[in-house]
């Protein structure tokens, strides 16, 4: 008879992936609530966690992926179906009962939530995590976005042919360089502070005004644009998608500051949407030669006109990348931080050495988007076009 809860960490699975959901460090914490961790061996190698490092913390290994799915309660993962095009193959490897627990991408990838929800199992997405105080050590996609922030600066500094800081030496004036940020939420923060740690002119633009104290605190210029954005941010702290008019009118007022720019770094996402086209192809035409945008809204086609998700294109001699999953390029320090934001995250879940499914807690409810054999979340339903659940009517959607 088992006597734990097993927490099941298979190896991830999504293509260049070199993260893992749970670090060594974190199995003490599950095994004091307990619970037991069974790894798939060879899960953390690639981010810097050898399987030894598993087995001193009391990690037990598995010889292989089906040994973990078939004897774990709970799936601990970075991505899971929906979002991995990888992940279907982990479909009939679930069982009724089980939980997982990763970021899923329901609101873009709604029918793979649906077959997850047709396996019976109780899935939980970490993009869905709401922005409120007490699910702040549980914001996974805050900490993926810090990493993409500070590498999406490395990856420009490195294709820029000019250098970041001014410098005085014998054979004259070095002068910084320009970067012009656009989004000033967690990852265009971080590239605002990596910016200025490398010695840049930053000057930053977020269709909400209230970030400018943020983006100033760090020493940069806040561009001001003045247009109705009053409805530019929901009650989850996310930007809101705006209307085409709103774009077309901010595009020709950021042309001029662009054109100046020797590095442009582009942030803007909206959840479960396509991103918005800010910088178009004139606007590149207009930069100089050898200038350099990280487009980080690449994976939700871009906020360039240019951008080829998972490629570097030039044109009119500007380099324009488009990173995908880029928290994976810096694997130790991102698995380090999503194991912290899922440890927490089930530690919140699990009581009394049982997975409780609480719809009165916030940060359940709002996580939990299949469960029962059938989609719970209001607001993947509505994507569906399924009618609200009657059980949900008195919980209010999300927002």
């Amino acid at each position: 008879m088992k006597n734990h809860m097993i927490v099941g960490i298979p190896r991830e699975t999504y293509p260049g992936a070199r993260q893992v959901a749970l670090v060594p460090d974190a199995v003490s914490a599950l095994a004091k609530a307990g619970m037991e961790v069974l790894v798939e061996s060879g899960a953390g190698e690639a981010a810097g966690y050898p399987d030894k490092s598993y087995r001193d913390k009391g990690a037990k290994l598995a010889a292989d992926r089906d040994e973990v799915f078939s004897r774990a309660d709970i799936i601990l993962q970075v991505h899971a179906s929906g979002a991995n095009p990888q992940g279907d193959a982990d479909l009939e490897r679930l069982r009724r009962g089980q939980a997982v627990i990763a970021f899923l991408e329901p609101l873009s990838s709604a029918k793979a939530a649906q077959q997850l929800a047709a396996r019976g199992v109780a899935a939980f997405s970490m993009e869905l995590m709401p922005r409120i105080t007490r699910a702040q050590s549980m914001d996974a996609l805050s900490s993926m976005a810090t990493i993409a922030g500070y590498k999406a600066v490395l990856l420009a500094a490195g294709y820029l042919p000019r250098m970041f800081p001014m410098m005085m030496t014998a054979a004259g004036t070095v002068t910084p360089a320009r970067v012009f940020v656009i989004g000033a939420g967690v990852a265009g923060l971080q590239a605002i502070a990596s910016s200025r740690r490398l010695g840049a002119i930053v000057q930053a633009y977020d269709v909400r005004p209230a970030v400018k104290e943020q983006v100033e605190s760090l020493g940069a210029r806040f561009l001001e644009i003045e247009l109705e954005a009053a409805d530019s941010e929901d009650t989850g702290g996310y930007a809101r998608e705006m209307d085409e008019k709103f774009y077309r009118r901010q595009r020709e007022m950021m042309t001029r500051v662009i054109a100046e720019s020797d590095v442009v770094v582009t942030t803007a996402a909206v959840p479960g949407k396509k991103a918005p086209v800010l910088v178009t192809a004139e606007m590149v035409k207009g930069m100089r030669l050898g200038s350099v945008i990280v487009d980080l809204a690449a994976e939700r086609g871009g906020n360039c006109e240019l951008t080829t998700p998972g490629e570097t294109v030039v044109e009119h001699g500007v380099s324009i990348i488009g990173p995908v999953n880029l928290p994976s390029s810096v694997p130790f320090h991102s698995s380090q931080m999503y194991s912290k934001n899922i440890t927490t995250f089930l530690l919140h879940l699990v009581k009394e050495g049982k997975l409780t499914i609480d719809p009165e807690d916030e940060i359940t409810r709002e996580t939990l988007v299949a469960a029962d054999g059938e989609i719970v979340h209001p607001r993947v339903r509505e994507v569906l076009g399924l009618a609200p659940r009657a059980a949900a009517e008195g919980e209010g959607e999300s927002d």
